[in-house]
C-alpha cells in the first residue's frame, strides 16, 4: 500500500520530456559531454532510482527544490562512462583480482595495443617477402625466447589451450591424470569436463591426496596417448600427501618404453618470473617445466601479467600438429590481444619484467609499502581520518593459493558513517574504488594503489557529503 506522503513524493518527480526544456538539461548536457540521447537515459535511470527510493521509504520530498536538488545530487555521481566496462580503482590488495579484471597491462603494452589497433598492420602480412605471411610467427620467436620451447602456439585462454592439446593429440584416446588434479578451474569448468567435451577417454589413477611415478604406468595400454599432469593453481593438497612431478613420469614411462606416450603439464598461471627465488610461493617456472614435458600449458593474464590468452609450449613435432589442426583457426588471436602480449613477452626477453604491473604489485616489499601508506595517510583530508595498519594481500587468481604479502593499509575512519557506507559510497563514485571491510574496519590496500588511483581517491573522498 503506498501511503499518502509517498504519493505526494511520486508526484513531485519530474518527467524526462519536462528537464529537456530546462537549463538542468543544458547543464548536464555540457558539463557531462553526453549525447542528449545518452543524458536521457541517464536522467530516467536516475528518477527510476528515486521513485524506487521513495517506494522503499528510503526517500521523502516534501518540495519540486527538493527533488531537483537530489536528481542534481544522483546526477554528479553518476558514472561519466556511457559504458558498461569502465575502469575501476582496485584497492583489495588482491593483485590478479579475476572480478576486476585479473591483471592489468603495461604502459608498453597498452601503447602497442592502441598502436595495432587505431592502424593497419602487418598482422598477415610478410613485410620482407611482400606476401601473405602467418600471425602464429608474431609470438612465437619470443615464446622460445622466454620459455626454452622448440615451439609454441597461443589461443585465446588457458581452457581453451587444454581443450586444444586433448582434442588434437588424444581425441578418442586414453588420457591418464591424477585423482587428485582433476580440479575445477573457474566458472564450475572441471579438467575431467573439458577431457570429455574433447572426446579424450580420461583414465584416473593414483588417490586424491597421493599419486606414484607407478601409478601413471599401471594403466598404461595400447590406446594410451597422453600423460597429463595438472598444476593446481587454485587449491593445495597439505599433510598426508604425494605427488609425482614431471621427471619422474617422463622417466617411468621411458622405464616402460613407452616414449609414444605425450606427456603434457598444465601449469595454469604460468610462471616466467622466478617468484620463489624471492621467497615468494613455489610457483613452478615455464623455463624448467619445458625441459621435462612434452607440451606445456599456461595463462597469459595471470602471473605472466599480459592480455587473456593460453599459450602453449613443448616440442616441435605436437605444436606443428596443433598449427594444422582446424581449432587452430577457431581459438585464434585477435590482433589486439596479439599486441599485448607481444610487449608484454618482450619484456621478459629483452625489457625489465619488474615494470609489468602484475610483477611489479606482487614483489613490491613492505618496508615500501607501509612507507606509501604514511604518506598518503597524511594526505586524507577532515572529515575522513586513516590508520596505517599491517595486514596481508593475496595474490589471486586462482594462484599461490597459501601465499600472503604483508602489506600496509589505510583504515579510513569518517565521524558520521561507518565502513559498510565508505564503502558503498567509493564503490559508487567515478570511477569506483573497491576496498575491503575487515574486522569492522574499511580498508584501502596500497599493494594495488598507484599514484594516479590514489590521486581518484583523494578526489572521491573529498567530494564526500
Amino acid at each position: 500500500m503506498i501511503t499518502e506522503k509517498q504519493q505526494r513524493s511520486l508526484r513531485l518527480l519530474p518527467a524526462v520530456h519536462e528537464l529537456k526544456s530546462t537549463s538542468f538539461f543544458t547543464h548536464a548536457l555540457e558539463s557531462a559531454g553526453w549525447t542528449e540521447a545518452y543524458t536521457v537515459e541517464i536522467l530516467r535511470t536516475l528518477l527510476e532510482n528515486m521513485r524506487a527510493a521513495i517506494l522503499e521509504g528510503h526517500l521523502v520530498l516534501e518540495t519540486e527544490a527538493e527533488a531537483q536538488t537530489e536528481l542534481v545530487k544522483r546526477l554528479e555521481h553518476a558514472s561519466v562512462s556511457p559504458y558498461h566496462l569502465q575502469k575501476v580503482i582496485n584497492a583489495t590488495g588482491t593483485v590478479l583480482h579475476t572480478n576486476l579484471g585479473r591483471a592489468r597491462l603495461g604502459k608498453k603494452a597498452a601503447e602497442h595495443v592502441y598502436e595495432t589497433a587505431v592502424n593497419y598492420s602487418n598482422l598477415e602480412y610478410n613485410l620482407s617477402e611482400g606476401k601473405r605471411g602467418s600471425r602464429t610467427d608474431i609470438l612465437e620467436r619470443l615464446l622460445q625466447e622466454v620459455t626454452g620451447a622448440e615451439a609454441a602456439v597461443a589461443v585465446n585462454n588457458n581452457a581453451a589451450a587444454v581443450y586444444f592439446v586433448l582434442k588434437a593429440l588424444a581425441a578418442d584416446k586414453e588420457v591418464i591424470v591424477s585423482r587428485g588434479e582433476l580440479v575445477e578451474i573457474g566458472g564450475s569448468f572441471r579438467v575431467s569436463s573439458i577431457m570429455e567435451e574433447s572426446g579424450a577417454v580420461l583414465v584416473e589413477t593414483g588417490t586424491t591426496n597421493k599419486t606414484r611415478a607407478s601409478d601413471y604406468t599401471r594403466p598404461l595400454g595400447p590406446d594410451t596417448a597422453m600423460a597429463m599432469k595438472v598444476h593446481t593453481s587454485n587449491f593445495a593438497v597439505v599433510g598426508f600427501t604425494e605427488e609425482t612431478d614431471t621427471p619422474e613420469i617422463k622417466r617411468a614411462l621411458e622405464d616402460e618404453g613407452r616414449e609414444d606416450v605425450i606427456v603434457y603439464e598444465d601449469l595454469g598461471s604460468g610462471s616466467i618470473y622466478p617468484f620463489a627465488s624471492e621467497n615468494i610461493g613455489s610457483e613452478p617456472l615455464v623455463r624448467k617445466a619445458v625441459k621435462h614435458a612434452d607440451l606445456v600449458s599456461f595463462s597469459g593474464d595471470k602471473l605472466l601479467g599480459g592480455p587473456q590468452a593460453g599459450i602453449i609450449a613443448g616440442k616441435k613435432e605436437w605444436i606443428d600438429k596443433l598449427k594444422k589442426h582446424q581449432l587452430a583457426r577457431v581459438l585464434r588471436l585477435d590482433k589486439m590481444t596479439l599486441a599485448a602480449l607481444e610487449a608484454t613477452l618482450w619484456e621478459y626477453a629483452y625489457g625489465t619484467p619488474e615494470e609489468i604491473p602484475a610483477v611489479r604489485d606482487i614483489i613490491k616489499s613492505e618496508k615500501e609499502l607501509e612507507q606509501t601508506a604514511l604518506k598518503r595517510a597524511g594526505e586524507i583530508a577532515p572529515p575522513f581520518t586513516a590508520a596505517v595498519k599491517s595486514a596481508v594481500s593475496k595474490v589471486g587468481g586462482g594462484t599461490m593459493p597459501l601465499v600472503e604479502r604483508p602489506t600496509s593499509v589505510l583504515e579510513l575512519h569518517h565521524p558520521g558513517c561507518g565502513p559498510e557506507e565508505i564503502e558503498k559510497y567509493l564503490r559508487s563514485s567515478s570511477p569506483p574504488v573497491i576496498g575491503r571491510i575487515s574486522k569492522g574496519e574499511f580498508l584501502l590496500d596500497m599493494r594495488t594503489v598507484n599514484e594516479e588511483d590514489w590521486a581518484l581517491i583523494r578526489q572521491a573522498l573529498a567530494r564526500f557529503k
